[in-house]
This record gives structure tokens, sequence and C-alpha cells, in this order.
């Protein structure tokens, strides 16, 4: 029971983090730490890429009427409901956006994998990454509200293929860990000249393919750990991933003028101060 309990935990940080701009890995690392696992268990490991998949097909279904559109399927999704955010979008985003989006953080993510794998528990550059990710966010959001930056992009369709390639860029900050996909991608968009609401639904868009890319990736080299005994565990994981992580995209996109990026950026340093009281003393 104790086993569920803690995937139970595990997945409600995992579904409550994983797309706000607020670091899921550093969320994951400290409840680890106060959990008692650690970075050498192989099982916790592979829990955590089960239950970002979970995470994943949650806005993957959110968003599914959008990317059937990509695909130019987008009747075929009539029957399933109108959800998405995106009812009489031009539908003027396509696949070369999305590609140049994902691909220079998927190639960096690819040359560095050893180094990233090997700092994933690292406390230290996590702490760091939590506290410079809020301030590049903070002055992200003052340059695009003050004006400093005009607004070219009000919505996802308004996106450039240079917007998307520069956002795909800044993307690549994701790659420090605790620094936070979403943030940077968010961010790194208003920073380019979109709107705060554009460059969200941009970054979870994204987020499918290079979140499926790199899950899927390391689950065939852990795949072996999702076993009998442990099945109860990775499935509770899974399931409340999926329902936790479907309830925030959908409730941030509805109240998302009325949270901003500086919000969640003194969150972290909050959290970067917790992380170092109860973490690194």
């Amino acid at each position: 029971m104790g086993d569920i309990i803690n995937a139970v935990i595990l997945g409600i940080v995992e579904g409550l983090t994983e797309f706000l701009p607020v670091s899921s890995s550093g969320h994951m690392i400290l409840t680890n730490k106060l959990l008692g696992y650690t970075s050498d268990d192989q099982m916790i490991v592979t829990f955590e890429i089960v239950i970002q998949l979970a995470a994943i097909l949650a806005i993957a279904l959110i968003y599914r009427q959008r990317i059937a559109s990509l695909f130019g399927l987008s009747k075929a999704t009539e029957s399933l409901g109108k959800i998405s955010s995106f009812p009489n979008a031009r539908r003027k985003l396509n696949l070369v956006h999305i590609a140049l989006g994902i691909v220079p953080a998927l190639l960096l993510a690819f040359f560095l994998r050893d180094v990233i794998k090997g700092e994933g528990f690292n406390q230290t550059p996590v702490l760091y990454a939590l506290v410079v990710g809020g301030i590049y966010m903070i002055v992200a959001e003052w340059l695009s509200r003050s004006g400093r930056i005009r607004i070219v992009s009000e919505t996802i369709d308004d996106i450039s293929y240079k917007q998307a390639f520069m956002i795909g860029l800044l993307q690549c900050l994701s790659l420090w860990p605790g620094y936070s996909r979403s943030g940077s991608t968010i961010a790194g968009g208003m920073l380019v000249g979109t709107s705060y609401k554009a460059a969200a639904d941009f970054s979870f868009l994204m987020a499918i393919p290079i979140m499926a890319a790199a899950t899927g990736y390391e689950l065939l080299d852990n795949y072996k750990y999702i076993e009998g005994d442990n099945l109860p565990f990775f499935i509770a994981g899974f399931l409340v991933s999926f329902v936790v992580a479907w309830l925030v995209i959908v409730l941030f996109l509805k109240h998302i003028q009325k949270v901003k990026l500086t919000h969640f950026a003194i969150y972290r340093f909050l959290l970067a101060a917790f992380f170092w009281y109860f973490i690194m003393r």
C-alpha cells in the first residue's frame, strides 16, 4: 500500500508540473528525495518515464483537433467532441513550424544525452536553474508587457517560421535540468514577439513530439523494469499523472491571462529556497 501511495504522490507531482513553467525535474528530484528514492534506482527512473508518457497522452488528447489538422485529418476528430482551444482557428500552423521548433533541442539532447542523464539527479545545477530560469521568465514578461518587444503573433496561427525556429533555439535552455521546457519556450515565444497565449499553445503542442521522442527512447532502455510485482505501482502513477496533467492544462489555458509568468517565477524562487534548505544544507 505504501508503494501505491508513493506512486500517487509522484503521479500528482508529475501531472501538476510537467507543462507549467516551474520545472518538473526539480519537483521530481525533491519529491524522490523526500520519499527516500535515490538516483541509482532504475525502477524509479523507469517509473518517471512512464508517468511522463501519461502526461504526454493527456496533452495529445486535449490538442487532438489541432494535431489532426496538421495532418489534414481534422474531420476525423469532430465526433470526439470539441474541447480544443482552437474551434475557429485559421489553421495556418503546419508541420514545418513544429519541426523548426523541436529539431534544435532534439539534436542537442541527442549529443548531450550522457551529460544530461548524469546531471539529472545532481542537485546543484537544478537549484541554480530554478533561479536563473525564474529571472529569465520575469525579464521576458516585462519586455513583452511593457511594449519593448512588439507582439506580432497574437495566435498560434500567426507564428512565423523564423519565430518557431527562434523558440526552438531557446528551448535548448531546457536541457539544463531544472530550467523547465515550458518556461524556456513560453518566455522564448514572448521574447520573439508572440502573445502569452500563442507562446503557451505552441509550447504545449511542441511538447508532444519532443517529449514522446525523449521518453520513448529512454523507455527502450528501461522497459524491463516494468514487471509483474511492480505493475500496480506503474499503473497507479500513470493514471494519476494522466488525470492531473489533463486538469492542469485545461485550467491553465482557461485562466492563462490571470496567471503571469512572474507568478511562476516567484514560486520557482520559493521552491529553490525550500530545495536548498531541505536538500542541500
